[in-house]
């Protein structure tokens, strides 16, 4: 698989998924655009990828903030003339039973996990239209195929992704314009750092691979999504669970 003359722009960059997506597609050979707040991190990414010779450029920016994601597109698409790739992985939670959860807490990951892949959809895809090729690839969950107590926003956010993934597929499929998404399932990340042991263990017997999956084994499924091999995969959801869930 080579990306080589594309240009990749991944959200939630700075840490986790992200970051190893960013890194996956840039030694594939793609330019990556590297957006998330922590402009620090997103720093050190962009000189790892520079390190190993790639090209990335770092543009901070809040992805629930509408102006925001508005700016730093356009500012992308200056510096580099078009996004072919765009990876959607940018995330929160915040947990809480619902007959507990604030309306503030169900806003505001509604709008960073879901809302935010809409909005930057909307910023790329005319290029893309234009150029007759670009691959979409939201990063849902697997907990937004099968729930999970406590998450109701997280699970509805991640759900909904699946939704969008499948409408654009079928808005833009006919200009050679691919839309996937992936579910990962428990990966180690910050995310998942702070789960008790029980909970661990718990998950563990769930997961015929027997493992936590690791931020790489999304960012190859990710780069695989992105590559001319997958030009024939379309509103499709990659499950990357170890087998949690299956069909």
């Amino acid at each position: 698989m080579s990306l080589s003359g594309r240009v990749a722009l991944v959200t939630g960059a700075s840490q986790g998924i992200g970051r190893a997506c960013a890194l996956k597609l840039a030694q594939t050979g793609a330019a990556v655009v590297l957006a998330a707040r922590n402009q620090q991190k997103l720093e050190e990414v962009a000189q790892q990828v520079a390190a190993a010779g790639g090209t990335a450029a770092a543009f901070p920016v809040d992805i629930a903030n509408e102006d925001q994601i508005k700016s730093a597109f356009k500012a992308a698409l200056s510096q580099f003339g078009k996004i072919d790739i765009l990876v959607n992985n940018a995330g929160i939670t915040h947990d809480q039973l619902v007959m507990r959860m604030k309306r503030s807490d169900w806003d505001s990951v509604l709008n960073t996990n879901l809302t935010s892949a809409y909005l930057c959809i909307q910023q790329i895809v005319s290029s893309m239209l234009k150029q007759r090729w670009g691959r979409i690839i939201n990063i849902t969950s697997v907990f937004g195929q099968m729930g999970q107590a406590g998450q109701a926003n997280y699970a509805s956010s991640k759900a909904g992704l699946i939704g969008l993934t499948m409408a654009i597929a079928r808005e833009v499929g006919s200009r050679g314009i691919t839309c996937n998404a992936v579910a990962p399932g428990f990966i180690e990340t910050a995310m998942t750092a702070n789960l008790s042991e029980e909970l661990r263990q718990t998950a563990l017997k769930n997961i015929p691979l027997g493992r936590l999956g690791t931020p790489d084994d999304v960012a190859n499924s990710v780069a695989f999504l992105a590559s001319d091999e997958a030009s024939y995969i379309t509103g499709h959801v990659l499950s990357v669970n170890g087998g949690m869930l299956m069909g």
